[in-house]
């Protein structure tokens, strides 16, 4: 291949993702976008303008191109066959020589961290979501949302380029567990993505306020000693339970201490109708004892009560939702 200038149509590629590596090119004018392939599909990995070089990396190994360069736009490269260019490196001194391959093998084991990082491990996907990785990464998507964020008219837009780059380079995180974190907050309502062809998609945080207290919730509950936790958690089992009480509590008025007065025994004979589930009485006890409810007590017509306050079940009762959610994500 001998040197010169080589022009680009819109969207043509200049090489391909496992394509021989013959030579390096400098953009002269127009934009190159580096391209990775994902499935039938690309990723957009960066976007380089005029004055940039591309494709040097194989000079010193050889090996194929480890990603795609195609015209964004119209575009001119100059090309540096690597023949020409080894004939000019053979004549550096040893050292440089040693310095500069030094360089370029430490670039390469940076990509090759970053593609484990993307990959993440089979076996971590086949287990549910630890709670100090719903933290990091939802605490990952929030921060990005909130600084990079635009107002949509679904919620807040989030920028998938930068959220990308966090969860990579500055918080060293496997973006397909971001990518499957994500898809949960979709199958719960909480978010919504759209592909947009080309490797870019539209991400929307519905309730960005939610996932951030959430994040501030289930990081404190993580950190606080298992003794204390009792009035900031919720079984499983309970969800249910808490369910039915909030329901009874819409519709009713609070009293002047700020308690709503609950009948229990309403509860239980509509439960199967409303919930699908009978809901006995006495699986409030255990909310009793964590103070999240208070005591039962008999009414005149033999009915069975309890007081709640409404604000304190409805705070916790959706992070729990999330919590058990994610714990079944495989």
């Amino acid at each position: 291949m001998s040197s010169g200038v080589k022009e680009l149509k819109d969207k043509q590629f200049l090489f391909r993702e496992g394509d021989a590596s013959d030579a390096a090119y400098v953009i002269k004018s127009g934009r190159i976008v580096i391209t990775k392939a994902k499935g039938s599909t690309e990723i957009v990995l960066a976007e380089l303008g005029p004055g940039s070089m591309l494709g040097e990396m194989a000079f010193f190994d050889g090996k194929p191109r480890s990603a795609g360069a195609r015209a964004q736009g119209d575009a001119t490269v100059i090309l540096l066959p690597f023949n020409a260019l080894n004939a000019q490196f053979t004549k550096f001194p040893e050292w440089l020589k040693v310095m500069v391959k030094t360089i370029n093998q430490h670039l390469r084991d940076a990509n090759m961290r970053i593609k484990n990082l993307e990959q993440g491990s089979k076996n971590s996907d086949e287990g549910a979501f630890d709670p100090y990785t719903v933290t990091r990464l939802t605490g990952i998507l929030t921060l990005v949302a909130s600084k990079f964020g635009e107002k949509d008219p679904e919620g807040t837009q989030v920028p998938s380029g930068v959220l990308r780059k966090y969860t990579i380079q500055v918080f060293q995180q496997p973006t397909n567990k971001m990518q499957k974190l994500m898809e949960a907050y979709v199958a719960m309502g909480h978010m919504t993505m759209q592909d947009l062809g080309e490797g870019r998609t539209k991400v929307v945080v519905k309730n960005l306020d939610l996932l951030s207290k959430f994040v501030d919730f289930y990081n404190d509950w993580l950190f606080t000693e298992e003794k204390k936790r009792g009035d900031k958690t919720l079984e499983e089992k309970e969800l249910i339970v808490v369910k039915a009480l909030m329901a009874q509590a819409k519709l009713r008025s609070r009293g002047e201490d700020g308690m709503t007065q609950i009948s229990l025994t309403k509860m239980q004979n509509e439960s199967m109708a409303t919930f699908g589930q009978p809901i006995r009485i006495d699986e409030v006890n255990s909310l009793i004892e964590k103070k999240l409810v208070g005591d039962k007590f008999q009414g005149d017509q033999g009915e069975i009560f309890c007081k709640v306050k409404q604000e304190d079940l409805e705070l916790i009762f959706p992070y729990w939702q999330m919590i058990y959610a994610l714990k079944k994500v495989r």
